[in-house]
């Protein structure tokens, strides 16, 4: 059973599924070496949510491919962007952190209950079943947390929605005022400016794709007024994780992206 207490929460973690590796979307340039201590247990994991994705709706509507081999749209920055954040995290916190991320199958009986965090990349065009909403669902109101992150622009939203619909019929989507809590968990977080997407600065010098040009801090809240989504829209996290060493891409974006990050992760570690 999921609780708020991540201890005691991931007292069973290690029965779990053991740790998988899928082919990233974006090949080589997400690809990570194995850490030579990818084996070791820890406190906590980046749990990375896998789901079916199809239908027409912005950047990867047409892309093919079974999802559970990977290379479709849940796998964006990943692996590259998980092990660099959580590079990030051992050397900012005190957080007991795992060196790789886990990725998370919903039809999987009871194992995203183990997770209390999961990153979910590009919801553009995420295609749940109604058993893999309902289980999100269960799993969100049970304690757990998800990020949404890495899509931009009117259409891109509007595919996410019929996802976030399955899973939440009635629940509003809400801005999130800066003074909420999950801005001021390790960092205070003040000024949220755009965090830029890198393929559309390599192509035509935008920091964002389609007519997505204005950030958005979102979220669904539980009947007590906790964040359990997070949405990081017009933006891309994932990017500032994966390219935090990259010359090429401006340091001001990881350095947003990753301050975020680390609240998030103690946010759902403290709420």
């Amino acid at each position: 059973m999921l609780v708020a207490a991540v201890p005691v929460l991931l007292t069973g973690l290690w029965a779990q599924r053991p740790f998988r590796e899928y082919i990233p979307m974006e090949g080589r340039d997400s690809e990570a070496a194995l850490p030579a201590d990818y084996q070791n247990q820890a406190e906590f994991v980046l749990g990375r949510l896998m789901y079916p994705s199809g239908g027409g709706f912005g950047r990867g509507g047409g892309r093919g491919g079974n999802w559970l081999n990977g290379g479709t749209n849940w796998t964006v920055d990943y692996p590259r962007g998980d092990r660099t954040f959580a590079v990030a995290i051992r050397r900012l916190t005190r957080i007991d952190v795992r060196s790789v991320e886990q990725p998370v199958n919903p039809d999987d009986g009871d194992e995203i209950y183990y997770w209390p965090y999961l990153h979910v990349g590009m919801p553009t065009n995420w295609n749940l079943s109604d058993a893999q909403a309902a289980k999100i669902r269960e799993y969100l109101l049970r304690g757990g947390f998800m990020l949404c992150d890495s899509f931009f622009g009117t259409q891109e939203w509007e595919g996410f929605l019929v996802g976030m619909r399955r899973i939440f019929p009635d629940r509003e989507i809400v801005d999130l005022p800066e003074e909420d809590a999950i801005f001021h968990t390790a960092y205070d977080v003040k000024e949220r400016y755009q965090v830029g997407n890198f393929r559309s600065m390599l192509r035509n010098g935008n920091t964002y794709r389609a007519d997505g040009s204005v950030p958005y801090w979102r979220g669904v809240r539980d009947d007590k007024g906790r964040v359990m989504v997070a949405i990081t829209f017009n933006n891309d996290l994932g990017d500032s994780w994966q390219l935090a060493d990259d010359p090429r891409y401006p340091q001001k974006f990881s350095f947003l992206g990753i301050r975020l990050g680390v609240n998030f992760v103690i946010y759902t570690m403290t709420h």
